[in-house]
């Protein structure tokens, strides 16, 4: 994990931005980042609100797994189930990069998530993992925008 250097603090709006970066190593590479977002929340020095966690790109996505080999297994499973990398996908006709099954797996996945947090702790169940999922077909560096609100 590299941390950028663009963090804002919340002053009197209550809002704080932060900026990760996760050097993902392959198509379905998955990181537990959920110590960078509760570090966030910390440097943030707001006590309750909600955390955005947002993956700027298409092919990136950001959820909550249990955080174990298991569960990462049937994850990757079942997004090849859902959208096989083998399927005719009409980006692959416009674009030369053979990535729209990621595309739509992110889509499915979504670029967002938004916990709750209350005593600068977030709120989350005891076997949930705030994981960064590159759906692309080559490895990249995913930013991940952290923005804290609250009082």
């Amino acid at each position: 994990m590299t941390v950028k250097k663009k963090a804002q603090p919340g002053g009197s709006a209550g809002v704080f931005t932060h900026e990760l970066e996760y050097p993902m190593r392959e198509e379905l590479d998955l990181a537990d980042i959920t110590s960078g977002v509760a570090e966030a929340v910390s440097r943030s020095g707001l006590r309750s609100g909600t955390v955005t966690v947002f993956v700027p790109g298409a092919t990136g996505a950001v959820t909550c797994l249990e955080y174990e080999p298991g569960v990462i297994a049937d994850f990757k499973d079942a997004l090849e189930r859902i959208a096989p990398r083998e399927n005719r996908y009409e980006h692959n006709r416009y674009q030369a990069d053979g990535n729209g099954h990621s595309h739509v797996r992110a889509g499915l996945v979504g670029p967002s998530l938004v916990i709750p947090f209350v005593g600068g702790q977030l709120i989350l169940g005891v076997w949930q993992q705030v994981t960064l999922v590159n759906f692309d077909n080559r490895s990249r560096r995913r930013r991940v925008v952290i923005q804290v609100m609250g009082a």
